[in-house]
């Protein structure tokens, strides 16, 4: 189990409130506000699910993910290019451990200020992930 919720700040309600962060016992919950109601919605349910929607659009994508990073690093040698290939396999793996360790507060907020937004309804169901340098499916 998660200590904290992964993408505290980067949740917003349907209504675009922000949902606030809490603990019920040990487990942490995302506070989604809707029609003057506290929602508490375990905030592993949102988390995954949000891991899963970007494993899912980083395996469309693989081989511009690690054509990228590659020129990200600055290395284009077998050797780095096995290392990253590897990572992208190995996906479920680095994401079990990001939600033991969670986001760096810096990095949420770096998120947030490229416009990163998970929206949900009260139950904590996904309605939309804004993500930065991507286009709605219908604008070309």
């Amino acid at each position: 189990m998660a200590a904290q919720a992964l993408f505290a700040g980067l949740v917003f309600g349907a209504a675009g409130a922000p949902a606030a962060t809490a603990h019920v016992g040990a487990e942490p919950q995302y506070v989604i506000a809707e029609d003057g109601f506290n929602w508490h919605v375990p905030s592993a349910s949102i988390d995954r699910a949000v891991l899963v929607a970007l494993r899912e659009q980083i395996s469309q994508h693989k081989d511009l993910v690690s054509s990228s990073t590659l020129q990200l690093l600055g290395k284009d040698d077998l050797f780095t290019k096995a290392l990253v290939d590897s990572s992208l396999r190995n996906l479920d793996q680095h994401f079990e451990q990001l939600l033991a360790a969670g986001l760096p507060p810096a990095a949420r907020q770096w998120l947030g200020m490229l416009g990163f937004r998970i929206v949900v309804n009260h139950r904590g169901e996904i309605l939309r992930i804004d993500q930065p340098g991507t286009s709605a499916p219908d604008s070309a």
